[in-house]
């Protein structure tokens, strides 16, 4: 049993994607996956991820966030997605489809 991860991180200052943004993925204190998010914002952490607890780490360019973490319970045989939407003072998620 698997699942799967990939983010995307769009930058609401701008109105574009946030390429190049380094994002880390953490079973425990484990790395499982460090990625950077390409020219549309968008990253594959992983394809066969172990149900469990996760917490993935966006690093976003922002002068105020220097890093956002989430918690994920990954907990069915499927793809799980999490965009990030960051400006210079503000950041949000949502599960993804």
């Amino acid at each position: 049993m698997s699942a799967s991860l990939s983010t995307h991180v769009l930058d609401t200052a701008t109105g574009r994607p946030a390429a190049g943004v380094t994002v880390e993925l953490l079973h425990g204190d484990e790395p499982v996956a460090r990625a950077e998010t390409d020219a549309d914002g968008r990253a594959r952490l992983a394809e066969t991820l172990a149900h469990g607890r996760y917490r993935l780490v966006f690093h976003p360019p922002s002068e105020f966030f220097r890093r956002v973490e989430y918690e994920l319970e990954l907990d069915a045989d499927r793809h799980y997605h999490v965009p990030l939407l960051v400006s210079p003072f503000s950041c949000a998620s949502y599960r993804g489809s």
